[in-house]
């Protein structure tokens, strides 16, 4: 520390938020007994002194906007990222913090704008929301002592970083399996970025549920996608080209599947009656497509409400009692699929 230490330093020191020192040298009993040991014990050891300078330094923390980032690959500008986006709002707008977004569209410039934001310690706390960068964020935060929530993460990460997520296995199981108990034995399925997690465990689920059956895999009925309309649709024509064409598409999330029915609406095929669809995520516009998309419904909501519960008990110094957080999926059944017609 320097001969002068600051709040921010005692933070660091002791490994909680700037705030959370605020208030244990205001007193406040908000504090968990275990993290105001700790700050206490690393105000003693730094020879910090609280008088008229200290509080000012304290109070003018309190005057500075209290920031959360949301740091995104590319822009929310689906129902996808909405839908979390409006979970994390709910909590956040219960306290005085504030969101910031940082949408880095691999824009190098952008990002170290961001890192250089983090080394002025100007935020409390982060969402990495559906991370592609494993490595480089997580130790920039975490050496900033800035507490971080990992949402929906696509690549691997430690097991000690806190990140929460949803059963994506369960979900690609129970689509195949439906479609199955509806008499379908070739279904072809469009999956998301080849190497995202969340793809590969949807199509593993996908691929298990073929073998409960003694359904050999069919690499043909297998297509890469990246989670968007057109690659739903492109898929699609390519799955109605084969020579034996599925009876039936599962999506690996909605906003494919609003593909894949155009495709088949070009082809003249209707849905479910030639072609059943089943698409992930339960978006609110799955339920006003025509007709209604049956889906695995991923708690989006949820998980934004659960990473921000999360974050704050982080700030806050406390203990989290999990670092991983998956939350189930569910099986919405609507209108686009149907038993096999013979």
């Amino acid at each position: 520390m320097t001969q002068r230490p600051t709040i921010a330093e005692i933070a660091a020191a002791a490994g909680v938020s700037i705030p959370t020192v605020s208030k244990v040298l205001n007193q406040r009993p908000d504090v968990a007994p275990t993290t105001r040991e700790r700050v206490e014990r690393a105000i003693m050891e730094s020879g910090y002194v609280h008088n008229r300078s200290a509080r000012e330094d304290v109070e003018d923390h309190k005057k500075q906007p209290k920031l959360i980032d949301l740091i995104s690959p590319s822009a929310l500008d689906s129902d996808y990222c909405l839908e979390i986006l409006r979970g994390i709002e709910e909590v956040l707008n219960q306290t005085d913090y504030r969101l910031a977004l940082f949408s880095m569209h691999n824009n190098t410039p952008r990002e170290r704008l961001w890192l250089s934001e983090v080394s002025l310690k100007t935020t409390c706390g982060a969402f990495l929301f559906t991370s592609i960068e494993p490595i480089r964020h997580p130790e920039k935060l975490r050496k900033q002592h800035i507490p971080f929530v990992v949402i929906d993460d696509v690549l691997q990460i430690g097991a000690d970083i806190p990140s929460v997520g949803a059963t994506n296995w369960v979900g690609g199981l129970m689509a195949t399996e439906y479609l199955l108990g509806l008499g379908h034995q070739r279904i072809g399925t469009i999956t998301g970025i080849p190497s995202h997690l969340t793809s590969r465990a949807r199509l593993a689920g996908y691929q298990a549920a073929l073998a409960s059956k003694g359904i050999a895999f069919d690499t043909d009925l297998v297509r890469p996608g990246d989670f968007h309309h057109e690659s739903g649709y492109a898929q699609t024509c390519a799955l109605l080209e084969l020579p034996l064409p599925p009876t039936a598409i599962f999506a690996a999330s909605d906003l494919q599947a609003t593909g894949v029915y155009q495709a088949l609406y070009e082809k003249g095929l209707n849905v479910p009656k030639d072609m059943s669809v089943i698409g992930f995520d339960d978006v609110p516009t799955a339920e006003r497509m025509s007709p209604p998309l049956t889906t695995v419904r991923q708690p989006l909501k949820e998980m934004g409400r659960m990473a921000a519960q999360m974050l704050l008990r982080m700030i806050e110094g406390e203990t989290l009692e999990s670092k991983r957080v998956e939350l189930a999926t569910s099986l919405v059944i609507r209108e686009s699929c149907a038993p096999l017609s013979h």
